[in-house]
C-alpha cells in the first residue's frame, strides 16, 4: 500500500465532499485539525498514517455535514476499502471516527483507547475553542438560525447524547454548556496546555460580549 498516494486521494476526496460546507466543518477545519495533530504527535508516540486518515475523514458522514439526524460513518469506511487500505488500519481509523465526538463521549464509559484516538480527539476539540472556536460557534449557530444570545434562556445541563442533540439555546449559552468545558476534557499534555490558553481568551471575549450587549462598553 502506497500511503502517500492514499493520503493524496483522501485529501482530494475530502476537499470535494466538504466544498462550500457552511457550518464550520469545511476543508479548512480539517487542515487546522491536522496541524494541531502534528503538534500533539511531537510528544506522543502515535502512528501518523492512522492519525492523518482519521483527521481527514472524521467529518465525512457526520450528521451535521449531512444535515441528517444520525451519522453515516459507512461513507468513510467504503472510501477506505476502495483505496485498498488494510482491514486492520480501517478498523483503527473507524474506531476513532465513530467514537471521538463530544456527543458520543457523553454516553461512553471507556477507560482507555489507542494514542491515535486521543491525538485526533484533542486536535478536533482544540479547533472548537479559542479565537477560531468562537468564529466557528457563531458560524454554526447562524446555519441553524440560532440567536447570538437570548437573555431569557438559561444554561442547560448536558447529561447525555440524546439530551445534548435536542438542546435549543443561543450560541452564547453554548459556550457554558460545552465549549468552556473542553479544556478539562483534553487527553494529551500538549493539548491541555493549548486549551488552557484558549479558554482564557474565550472567557475574556464572553465578558466583553455581555458588556457590549448591556451597553456598558
Amino acid at each position: 500500500m502506497n500511503t502517500k498516494m492514499v493520503i493524496q486521494k483522501t485529501e482530494k476526496y475530502v476537499r470535494k465532499a466538504l466544498d462550500k460546507e457552511g457550518t464550520g466543518h469545511d476543508w479548512w477545519h480539517i487542515e487546522r485539525v491536522r496541524n494541531s495533530a502534528k503538534q500533539i504527535c511531537k510528544s506522543e508516540k502515535a502512528d501518523w498514517f492512522i492519525v492523518e486518515l482519521a483527521v481527514l475523514l472524521h467529518d465525512i458522514g457526520d450528521r451535521k455535514v449531512l444535515k441528517k439526524e444520525e451519522d453515516d460513518h459507512s461513507i468513510a469506511e467504503k472510501f477506505l476499502k476502495k483505496q485498498k487500505v488494510s482491514p486492520e488500519i480501517i478498523e483503527q481509523v473507524m474506531f476513532i471516527i465513530e467514537n471521538m465526538s463530544f456527543s458520543k463521549s457523553l454516553n461512553s464509559k471507556r477507560k482507555s483507547a489507542p494514542t491515535e484516538f486521543y491525538v485526533v480527539q484533542d486536535a478536533d476539540r482544540l479547533d472548537a475553542i479559542g479565537a477560531i472556536g468562537i468564529a466557528r460557534a457563531f458560524a454554526f449557530g447562524g446555519s441553524k438560525s440560532r440567536p447570538l444570545y437570548d437573555p431569557t434562556k438559561k444554561v442547560q445541563s448536558v447529561t447525555s447524547t440524546k439530551n445534548y442533540r435536542k438542546m435549543e439555546s443561543s450560541t452564547f449559552h453554548h459556550f457554558e454548556e460545552k465549549l468552556l468545558k473542553l479544556d478539562k476534557l483534553m487527553n494529551t499534555r500538549a493539548a491541555k496546555k493549548v486549551a488552557r490558553e484558549r479558554n482564557i481568551f474565550m472567557k475574556e471575549y464572553l465578558k466583553q460580549f455581555l458588556a457590549e450587549w448591556k451597553g456598558k462598553k
